[in-house]
C-alpha cells in the first residue's frame, strides 16, 4: 500500500535542515518537555518551569562541545509540547527534531483503544503532512514508538504497526521503547514485517539489556542499537554499559549504534543536581576514548549514525571511513 521514500533533510521544529550542515555531536534520544505524571510519577515532569535550565543546559553544550541536533523523542500521550521545544530550539541555538506515534500502552490516549491500524496510520501522515495540532511543526521521527514486555500487547501491535506504514508512506524513520531493554528483537519483527527497512529503526534502552547477543543480533539484522539511557546509574552503571559498548564495537557493529542519555525527568537536569544531558560528552565518551576510541568512531557514533538513522540511510560528509569500527583493532 505503501511506498518507502527516504528523506533527504532533517526536519527540525525550526525548518528542513540538511545533514551536512549538522557539524557537531548529536543526542540521539532526549526528552525537553514532557509530562509522565499521569502515569503515577510526578517527577517524570520536564514543563514550563523547568524550560530555561533545559535551554541553558543546551546552550552550555553547543559552545563546549559543539551540540548541533537533540532528537526529541517526546510522543502522543507523553505531554509533547512542540511550540516549547521550538522556543528551546531558538533560544539555545541546537536544532531539536520532534517526535509522533505512541508510546507503551500505559500511556496511550483512549481514542487509540478503538481504533484500527489504517486509522492509526492515517492520524500518523496527516501530523507527519501538515504539522501537529495547527502548530506547522512537523515530526522528524517516529518515535519513541512503545512496547513494555517481551513481545507487544494488542494495542501495541497495532500501534507499531501504524508506526511502520507511516515511516513507508513518509519516509521517517522509527525510534522505539523497549522497556528495560526488553522485546527489541520482537519490536524489529513486528516493524520489518510491516514492510519497513531494517535501517530505518532504532531499538531503544539496549544499554539496560545484559544481553551482548541480543545486541549483535539487532545489529546484523540492519538495525540502530540505541544505548541512549547514558548517565543512569540506578538503572544499570556505565561501567557495565561500557562493557556492552565495547562488545558490540568489537563484534564490527559501530555503524549501527547510537548514544543519549534520555533525560526524562526534571531531577536529571544539572541545575537539580543531576547528571544533565551533557553526561555523554563529560564523562562517558572520555571512557570511550580511553578504552581506544578515537576521533572518527566517536564522530561515527554521535553525528553520522543518527544522522544516517534520521535520513534513512544517506551517507554524511566527514568520514573517513564510513565503516570503521575503531583505531587499529585497539577496541
Amino acid at each position: 500500500m505503501y511506498e518507502q521514500h527516504p528523506a533527504r533533510l532533517v526536519r527540525t521544529v525550526t525548518g528542513p535542515l540538511a545533514p551536512e550542515r549538522v557539524g557537531g555531536p548529536v543526542l540521539a534520544h532526549e526528552h525537553l518537555a514532557l509530562d509522565l505524571a499521569h502515569g503515577g510519577d510526578p517527577t517524570a515532569v520536564l514543563g514550563a518551569r523547568h524550560r530555561q535550565a533545559v535551554t541553558a543546559e543546551l546552550a552550555a553544550l553547543r559552545e563546549e562541545f559543539g551540540l548541533s541536533l537533540v532528537v526529541e523523542l517526546t510522543c502522543r500521550g507523553m505531554g509533547r509540547d512542540v511550540r516549547a521545544l521550538a522556543r528551546v530550539a531558538q533560544e539555545s541555538g541546537v536544532a531539536v527534531v520532534a517526535g509522533t506515534g505512541w508510546y507503551y500502552e500505559r500511556f496511550h490516549p483512549p481514542e487509540t483503544a478503538g481504533a484500527g491500524v489504517g486509522e492509526l496510520t492515517g492520524e500518523l501522515v496527516r501530523e507527519i503532512e501538515d504539522g501537529i495540532g495547527g502548530t506547522g511543526v512537523v515530526p522528524g521521527v517516529i518515535g519513541e514508538a512503545g512496547s513494555h514486555d517481551d513481545a507487544p500487547g494488542a494495542a501495541e501491535v497495532r500501534t507499531l504497526t501504524a508506526a511502520a506504514h507511516a515511516a513507508r508512506a513518509t519516509g521517517l524513520s522509527v525510534a522505539t521503547h523497549a522497556q528495560l531493554g526488553r522485546g527489541g528483537p520482537a519490536q524489529l519483527e513486528l516493524l520489518t514485517g510491516a514492510g519497513l527497512a531494517p535501517h530505518r529503526v532504532s531499538i531503544g534502552h539496549q544499554d539496560l539489556l545484559d544481553d551482548p547477543g541480543v545486541h549483535r543480533e539487532l545489529a546484523a539484522a540492519g538495525a540502530y542499537v540505541a544505548f541512549d539511557t547514558v548517565g543512569k546509574e540506578s538503572y544499570r552503571s556505565d561501567e557495565s554499559r561500557l562493557k556492552l559498548l565495547l562488545a558490540l564495537l568489537d563484534a564490527g557493529h559501530a555503524d549501527r549504534t547510537l548514544l543519549s542519555c534520555d533525560i526524562s525527568r526534571h531531577g536529571y537536569l544539572t541545575s537539580e543536581g543531576g547528571t544533565g544531558y551533557g553526561h555523554l560528552f563529560r564523562s562517558f565518551l572520555p571512557r570511550l576514548r580511553a578504552a581506544g576510541a578515537d576521533d572518527d568512531l566517536i564522530d561515527l557514533l554521535t553525528r553520522r549514525n543518527p544522522l544516517r538513522f534520521l535520513t534513512g540511510g544517506r551517507d554524511v560528509p566527514g568520514s573517513t571511513d564510513a565503516t570503521r569500527t575503531h583505531q587499529d583493532g585497539e577496541l
